[in-house]
């Protein structure tokens, strides 16, 4: 029966790219502001409803003004999760560009995609600027990499220069945690629990066998939970910077299960489900 079920689940999922991706790459013929996000934003809701993916926040997502939204990164289920939230663009690791069917989706949500190497240092900063002065808000993993959610590894600060440029004066910075509150069904107690939802450095499953497992389970209840935006002019240290956001992501993980008690009592605590 789940295996029939992840069929159905992929095959929706299949269908979605068919017909969805035609009028997005129209959108972004002719426009590539703001509205170019209200279809990826409608796409992952979607999505997250097909695969199960109820997403709970906590506290208020910055909308006011242009922001870089900062959070920890458990799985490539996380861009669902959240672009069914946030209209903006994922800022991802030069290799996300290169994969089947994801490349393609990710390049359709407007993704800057950055490397390590310092060739390309140059141009990803020109493109990262471009994004900036045309008025868009990013969303930055600053790990570098996914993990499986119990601890918040320490963020790279060179990410955060951006957000010291003279170009970002009036850029809010606004750290957010995911945390991973219900998967198949039940909170996960052990390591294979959370790996079904989690996909990161320390497995080696191939992402199409975990996509496939996860399509066989009940799906997962993920927390984004919203803390203070921080002003960029407020900083001139991108080390700084970068300690603060770890500090408050790190602070977040380590509270979720009593800010999820507490979510629904919470003025702005949301369910999508």
């Amino acid at each position: 029966m789940r295996t029939l079920i992840a069929i159905v689940k992929l095959s929706i999922f299949g269908l979605m790219v068919v017909l969805v991706s035609p009028i997005q790459m129209i959108v972004l013929a002719v426009h590539k502001g703001k509205g170019a996000y209200v279809v990826p934003h409608y796409w992952h809701k979607t999505l997250c409803a097909v695969l199960r993916i109820r997403v709970q926040v906590v506290g208020k997502p910055e909308t006011g003004s242009q922001t870089l939204f900062v959070s920890n990164h458990l799985s490539y289920l996380d861009i669902p999760a959240i672009g069914g939230i946030l209209k903006a663009s994922f800022v991802a690791k030069k290799d996300v560009e290169s994969w089947p069917v994801f490349g393609f989706l990710s390049k359709l949500q407007q993704t800057a995609f950055i490397s390590r190497s310092r060739e390309d240092t140059k141009k990803e900063k020109g493109a990262l600027d471009t994004m900036l002065a045309d008025g868009k808000s990013l969303i930055l993993f600053p790990e570098g990499t996914s993990t499986d959610g119990r601890t918040v590894l320490p963020f790279k600060s060179s990410l955060f220069a951006i957000a010291l440029q003279k170009e970002a004066l009036n850029l809010s910075i606004q750290p957010f945690t995911v945390s991973m509150l219900s998967v198949d069904g039940k909170a996960p107690q052990t390591q294979d629990e959370r790996d079904i939802y989690a996909w990161h450095i320390d497995m080696d499953t191939p992402l199409p066998a975990h996509l496939w497992r996860f399509a066989k389970s009940r799906g997962a209840v993920i927390a984004l939970h919203f803390h203070p935006s921080i002003r960029a002019k407020d900083y001139k240290d991108r080390k700084v910077l970068a300690n603060l956001c770890h500090d408050h992501v790190s602070k977040g993980l380590q509270t979720r299960d009593q800010e999820s008690t507490n979510a629904p009592e919470d003025k702005h605590a949301l369910y999508i489900r």
